[in-house]
């Protein structure tokens, strides 16, 4: 028995995949865009330097555009449940910290209220565990794009990535704990002294390195499928 060839649900199929695929390939510009644009801005609202006028209202547009990416990404294989579950844990973490942003500029504000302190350091963790759910996530998207370079390259980077990723959430919690220890030896009191002052620059500094990972394989992918929806014919 032969299968019937239908032309207009192949069309229909392609015209859903190549529109899944347009949202996706705008997606991962919102999310290349806005994870460098989030670190800027979340540590100036913090600083209150030259957003001031502003409060906290650049915090929450530039985490917002992080949910609005994943958002449009979910369009794309909604069959998939590997691929699903990591974008609604990236999502989920998402929303934490466009809640928790602006306690930022509210910390600023009052920089004695400890509810807002300890809102900043969940803020801090949630951020951390929010760009190793987006490795994730990317992960699974390269397994399910055709160019088998870009699913090595994801599998092997992201992988590097939630390494670095991990360490820095361990010093994170290191750090807090270091900040709430009110009897140690007078070295590790001056140690304390100098973290609590450097201690958010240190830590944005060793998020550097997998933030920029993490942007470039979202550009190469992006880049990738736009190349696979202009050669379809």
């Amino acid at each position: 028995m032969t299968e019937t060839h239908n032309p207009e649900a192949e069309t229909r199929n392609k015209a859903d995949l190549l529109r899944s695929l347009g949202h996706l390939a705008r997606g991962l510009s919102a999310l290349f865009w806005g994870l460098p644009a989030s670190l800027v801005i979340c540590v100036e609202t913090a600083r209150t330097g030259w957003l001031k006028s502003f409060g906290f209202i650049p915090a929450l547009a530039a985490t917002g555009l992080l949910i609005f990416g994943l958002w449009q990404m979910g369009d794309f294989q909604k069959q998939e449940r590997p691929w699903r579950n990591a974008l609604d844990r990236a999502k989920l973490l998402g929303l934490v910290n466009f809640g928790l942003c602006p306690f930022l500029y509210w910390h600023n504000r009052m920089p004695r209220e400890s509810f807002f302190s300890a809102a900043i350091l969940v803020l801090v963790l949630s951020a951390v565990l929010f760009l190793f759910n987006l490795n994730a996530v990317l992960k699974q998207l390269g397994a399910m794009l055709p160019d088998e370079t870009l699913r090595h390259e994801t599998g092997l980077f992201t992988a590097l990535n939630r390494w670095l990723l991990a360490l820095l959430f361990l010093l994170s919690i290191a750090y807090v704990v270091l900040l709430r220890v009110s009897q140690m030896p007078l070295e590790f009191g001056v140690l304390v002294i100098w973290l609590d002052r450097l201690g958010l620059w240190l830590l944005t500094f060793l998020a550097l390195l997998p933030l920029a990972m993490t942007m470039a394989l979202i550009w190469k992918t992006k880049e990738t499928i736009l190349d696979s929806v202009f050669a379809v014919k």
